[in-house]
């Protein structure tokens, strides 16, 4: 007897083919499913051969690396640069005997120095580490890296005439000539220059921009540019000559001198010195030529005056103390005529305001504690100068007091 159940027994060839049929279609619904969740690439590519999706180097580092094959040297230089373009360090430079380290022989060229040093070695000549060789180039800059040791000076864009260059986040230290030399319409940013036995920056033609730069302790001026130039919230300090020197029409703004052996700042005719501050400097702390301005400075303990100016200047709002502590200096001096020295206030000097010659106006300001607080040559237009060295006002507690200054003159000059 057959004990299999019913359902278990083995189905007809037709039931097989049946059975075989329904299996399939599930399986190609299901792959047919899939197919439809799955995102892939279209059907019909575009026109055009198949190109790869990688990048290529030249798109990674569009730059030209300096090297001995990019920018094989010459006769006198270790790299030169002769096409312009964008070009990098991969490493640091030693300097060799005879031959600058990269020359710069095309206009439109940037060097970034990547962070890396250019060092000289003794004894190499008067070789730098970065020149400009052809006259009138145009439109080169130097970023970022460090600069030191040359016997012929740092970086050099201006020896040659060059225009509109730029030099940023550069450090000039312990050159031989000039730490960072630009030239016309030029600018040098957040730069450093110590030690050099040259200036520390020179824009020696006009029309240059000097910004949030420190010059220290170089052998001749901190800062010098020529006329027409800027130089803002700079530092000069401790340099042999003056710290910042300016040829005329310049402006100097938001900027410290302190410690140099010359004149903190020295600037030529019609040029304005704002918010700065001058100390501590071995001659004057400012000095101006004809036609300038200095306004709301503090000046401080230089051994000549604190400042002095020339003619038809404007001295106003200037807080100058302890200047002359050489024995013999003013804290303002005035040695031409048509000057306006207004609002300042001058203490502790040899001579508090010190005015040579006849026509100038003097008005609103204070004098204290100078060994002769006024000494002001005959002929000159002076507001009245009230004598308030003896107490004038009694303690004051509260909203009010009555007025101590003892005039109503809107000009009134005070000794107190």
């Amino acid at each position: 007897m057959n004990h299999e159940p019913a359902d278990l027994a083995p189905p007809l060839p037709g039931d097989r083919r049946a059975l075989l049929a329904g299996i399939g279609g599930i399986a190609a619904g299901a792959i047919l499913a899939a197919a439809k969740s799955a995102h892939a690439g279209p059907l019909d590519p575009p026109a055009g051969p198949v190109a790869g999706t990688y990048k290529t180097l030249t798109e990674v580092e569009p730059r030209i690396a300096i090297n001995a094959v990019n920018t094989p040297g010459g006769a006198n230089s270790l790299f030169r640069i002769t096409q312009p373009g964008s070009y990098y360090l991969t490493g640091n430079i030693t300097g060799v005997i005879g031959k600058h380290g990269i020359e710069i022989a095309a206009s439109g060229v940037t060097i970034d120095l990547m962070g890396f040093d250019l060092q000289g070695v003794p004894g190499m000549g008067n070789f730098k580490g970065v020149i400009v060789t052809v006259s009138n180039l145009t439109d080169i800059a130097v970023v970022n890296g460090s600069i030191r040791n040359w016997d012929g000076g740092g970086v050099d864009l201006g020896s040659f005439v060059s225009h509109n260059g730029r030099v940023e986040n550069v450090r000039a230290s312990g050159n031989s000539d000039v730490g960072i030399l630009v030239g016309q319409s030029s600018q040098v940013t957040n730069c450093t220059a110590s030690l050099n036995k040259g200036t520390g920056i020179l824009a020696s033609l006009g029309g240059s921009t000097i910004l949030n730069c420190t010059s220290y302790q170089n052998a001749n001026y901190g800062i010098q540019v020529s006329s027409d130039s800027t130089v803002l919230n700079c530092t000069a300090s401790t340099n042999t000559v003056h710290g910042i020197n300016t040829g005329s029409g310049c402006t100097i703004s938001n900027c410290t001198a302190s410690n140099n052996t010359g004149n903190g700042i020295a600037a030529g005719g019609g040029c304005t010195i704002t918010n700065c501050a001058s100390m501590s400097n071995t001659q004057l702390g400012i000095s101006v030529e004809t036609g300038s301005t200095v306004a709301d400075c503090t000046v401080r303990s230089n051994v000549l005056d604190g400042i002095r100016c020339n003619s038809s200047c404007i001295v106003r709002n200037n807080t100058c103390a302890s200047n002359g502590n050489g024995g013999d200096g003013a804290n303002i001096h005035a040695t031409g005529n048509d000057n306006r020295i207004e609002g300042n206030n001058c203490i502790l000097a040899d001579r508090g305001i010190d005015v040579d010659a006849a026509g100038n106006i003097i008005v609103r300001n204070t004098c204290s504690g100078n060994t002769v607080n006024w000494d002001i040559a005959a002929n000159n237009v002076v507001g009245p100068i009230l004598d308030r060295t003896a107490p004038a006002s009694a303690a004051i507690s509260g909203n009010s007091a009555p007025d101590s200054t003892g005039s109503t003159h809107p000009n009134a000059n005070f000794t107190y």
